[in-house]
């Protein structure tokens, strides 16, 4: 089965220091893919070659089997779809404002938004729950407000695969959760997603597959299920354990805990 998106033997370099050599990887389509690593890794670059935004200086990158470089941005970006880390605008846009955004790749730079535009807009912040912050300006509302109308953006686009920078990074607990929760909800509805994390945690709540990366190479890809302690330890340098929770679902730890961990958890 040809992969949805992929990278074939890709190699990157920034001024002369390389940061990615040789890499590959497939995402099939459906499902969350976490990508795991730590800072410098080169993440942040894998994801911009898999936009298009940077171009390998070896290999190549391919969407639905075809090369990026035979594809026009606008084209890509009715079904790739990019969301930053957080980020607060200049401009005190309206949140709407913001999430209409994402008909620029089927309207144009300088046509206004019609009827349709804004329908398809409003459905997509209702279905992230944000429909109540339309009139906000974009500014005021909380980080993780904004990246849920980064979302309701990139849905606007039309596009059915989302890559995601580090989407949690500098939210609070509970904005984490719901944004994974959201991301869970829309994989469920056939939605793609590759988003990259420092948390392990994130990866073993709603990931389908992780992809493991350590100084621009990739040292496994597979099904999170299959995600060990030991995966960590080489990722990270520092011992952890992943423990099972009732109900089957799993979370990861430091190795050396005060105290005993508790009653309901089974190291694994």
């Amino acid at each position: 089965m040809t992969a949805l998106l992929s990278l074939d033997q890709a190699s990157f370099a920034y001024q002369g220091r390389p940061v990615l050599a040789r890499v590959s990887l497939e995402l099939q389509q459906g499902g969350v893919t976490a990508l795991l690593g730590p800072n410098g890794c080169g993440k942040t670059t894998l994801l911009k070659l898999l936009l298009g935004l940077l171009e390998p200086s070896g290999g190549s990158v391919r969407f639905r089997g075809r090369d990026l470089r035979g594809l026009s941005r606008r084209d890509l970006a009715r079904e790739l779809a990019y969301v930053p880390q957080v980020h607060r605008e200049a401009f005190g846009y309206r949140v709407e404002d913001v999430v209409l955004m994402g008909r620029m790749a089927h309207r144009g730079l300088f046509r206004g938004y019609g009827r349709e535009d804004r329908r398809i807009a409003r459905e997509a912040m209702d279905r992230m729950e944000i429909g109540h912050l339309a009139d906000r300006p974009y500014t005021e509302v909380s980080g993780g407000e904004r990246q849920l109308a980064l979302i309701a953006r990139a849905l606007t686009q039309g596009a059915e695969v989302f890559l995601m920078d580090e989407p949690t990074n500098g939210l609070d607990y509970g904005h984490q959760i719901k944004l994974l929760e959201r991301l869970a909800r829309l994989a469920k509805a056939g939605l793609t997603f590759l988003f990259s994390t420092h948390c392990p945690d994130h990866a073993l709540a709603v990931a389908d597959r992780v992809v493991l990366m350590r100084a621009g190479a990739i040292l496994r890809a597979g099904p999170v299920a299959e995600l060990s302690a030991r995966d960590l330890q080489a990722l990270y340098d520092v011992e952890v354990r992943i423990l099972s929770l009732e109900g089957g679902r799993r979370t990861c730890v430091p190795a050396r805990l005060p105290g005993s961990l508790g009653p309901g958890l089974e190291v694994t």
